[in-house]
């Protein structure tokens, strides 16, 4: 259990450094972080730091492709949640 809530904050403390990170870059207009990659990131349990850094950085909020796929991956995260919790209980 502690094993899962470990990996929980550091994959979604790592996502939000990406988004961070892909901002700053973007500012200075130098290479980038992939979209694949801040995506990947969100699907390995990320998702809540690339919500996050979605609104402090108020990054990639204009990009629909995107934005679309994150909430999807969201959609699917909590579905997938949802079906394990009320399997266990």
């Amino acid at each position: 259990m502690w094993i899962a809530v470990i990996y929980l904050w550091v994959i979604n403390g790592l996502t939000l450094l990406a988004f961070g990170w892909d901002k700053l870059r973007a500012r200075r207009r130098k290479s980038r972080v992939p979209e694949r990659r801040l995506l990947w990131l969100a699907a390995l349990g990320g998702n809540p730091g690339a919500l996050v850094g979605r609104w402090i950085f108020n990054h990639k909020s204009r990009k629909g492709r995107f934005s679309l796929s994150l909430f999807a991956i969201f959609a699917t995260q909590v579905g997938l949640a949802y079906f394990l919790i009320t399997d266990i209980l």
